[in-house]
């Protein structure tokens, strides 16, 4: 996970799933996960963090419980939610930070 500060500064939306595998609405967040991927296509990326295996990126981001959604752009938080989301929320927040 070191480059994960590369990933989050992309000019594109980065939709971050904080999330554990002991997690029983974390495993409900996958499909819809890919779901919004296959609805955004390129214009976004979507990486899942296992906050038991990188404690360190959790700290900073201040992930309580998961699992928890951050969305990124250019290095800068622009939507954080803990809890499932569901995907026409997902592709509609994402959209409405594409062009930030």
């Amino acid at each position: 996970m070191s480059n994960f500060s590369e990933i989050i500064n992309q000019d594109k939306p980065v939709l971050v799933d904080f999330f554990a595998e002991w997690c029983g609405p974390c495993k409900m967040m996958s499909p819809i996960l890919k779901e919004v991927k296959d609805t955004l296509g390129d214009t976004v990326s979507i990486i899942k963090i296992d906050v038991d295996k990188n404690q360190p990126i959790a700290a900073k981001y201040q992930v309580r419980g998961v699992p928890t959604l951050i969305l990124f752009k250019s290095g800068k938080q622009v939507w954080r939610q803990s809890g499932v989301v569901q995907k026409k929320d997902l592709v509609s927040i994402v959209n409405n930070n594409r062009g930030i």
